[in-house]
């Protein structure tokens, strides 16, 4: 989660400087190959006492274009949100939506059953299930309060 709270004030940064660049000088001041830099969805990270559960935004990107994968604890989760083809003939005023390559690793908090993980996709939602091994599953143990 750190790595997004960071990311999205240097995404701000970046978008300022170029339109203030674009106003004294026409063009960008990064070289063309920064320019589609990758971009990073929200997450949301939660835990029961069965599973960790992870939900990441990716509105108006394909699930198709979308791979999960897992090794060494770490969740990995990249793809790419293409661009529409505009017409010719607009003008935008403004751009905020971002389009190209992203990828999110995910350190976990505790091992997971690999062969049981689940992923479905709806209203631009991604939602993956990561099913704790049973031993890592919490036990509950009452206390006796003696009086």
């Amino acid at each position: 989660m750190a790595d997004l709270i960071i990311w999205r004030p240097l995404q701000e940064l970046k978008k300022e400087m170029d339109r203030i660049w674009q106003e004294f000088f026409g063009k960008s001041y990064l070289p063309e190959k920064w320019v589609t830099f990758e971009w990073a969805p929200a997450v949301d990270i939660s835990e029961t006492n069965e599973a960790v559960l992870v939900k990441v935004d990716l509105p108006g990107v394909n699930p198709d274009d979308v791979e999960i994968s897992l090794s060494e604890n770490v969740l990995t989760i990249k793809g790419e949100k293409k661009k529409e083809e505009e017409e010719k003939k607009e003008n935008f005023y403004r751009m905020e939506r971002y389009y190209g390559s992203f990828m999110r690793a995910i350190q976990l908090p505790c091992e997971i059953e690999e062969e049981k993980i689940s992923a479905t996709y709806k209203d631009g939602v991604l939602k993956i299930v990561l099913p704790k091994k049973p031993e890592e599953k919490k036990k509950v143990i009452k206390v006796k309060v003696e009086k």
